[in-house]
């Protein structure tokens, strides 16, 4: 089951997230958030993105969220995504469940671009998001340095919809959804 994250599932969410803070070089974050700030986070991004969880057995098995691409006013119809997977499920579908209901929540949003920045070399990311149509467009070299060593962070870059001349303003998540059949 795919559905809105809410605070409550702040703990669940911090604990999948931080191996990927402590152990490895995936999130340039070197503290992992506790579930507090995560909540915070939680409730800062779903004012203007959706942010969304995925249940199974009782628990949650991953999650995917959009933000802003970059405050400046003319980058507004553009979205960075990010998915994280707990190590249980991995490999069976959660991800792209997640940003496949994610992708027509941000249609519905009236938002044309995604990216998605991935540490490079990550061969299973960079494979899964251009399975997902992600398409590569740059990286910046040496960007991060965690874990004893400079990191590469890849850009990659889908196309929600056709891009339009004049076209309105995104609309808040809430709309989306209940546009939604």
């Amino acid at each position: 089951m795919i559905r809105l994250a809410e605070k409550r599932d702040a703990s669940e969410i911090a604990a999948i997230y931080r191996p990927f803070c402590e152990e490895s070089c995936v999130s340039f974050e070197t503290e992992a958030p506790d579930a507090a700030e995560m909540a915070s986070r939680i409730e800062k991004i779903r004012l203007r993105f959706p942010w969304l969880v995925c249940e199974r057995d009782q628990r949650i098995a991953g999650y995917a969220y959009a933000s802003a691409h970059r405050e400046r006013a003319a980058y507004r119809w553009a979205v960075e995504v990010t998915v994280y997977i707990h190590a249980d499920y991995r490999g069976q579908g959660v991800g792209t469940s997640l940003y496949a209901e994610l992708f027509d929540l941000l249609r519905e949003q009236g938002f044309f671009k995604a990216y998605a920045g991935i540490l490079v070399p990550n061969p299973a990311s960079q494979a899964f998001h251009e399975a997902m149509g992600f398409s590569p467009v740059g990286i910046y070299r040496k960007i991060g340095y965690k874990l004893g060593a400079w990191r590469d962070v890849g850009w990659w870059e889908l196309a929600l919809r056709p891009e339009i001349d004049s076209p309105a303003e995104p609309r808040p998540p809430a709309h989306a959804i209940e546009s939604q059949p």
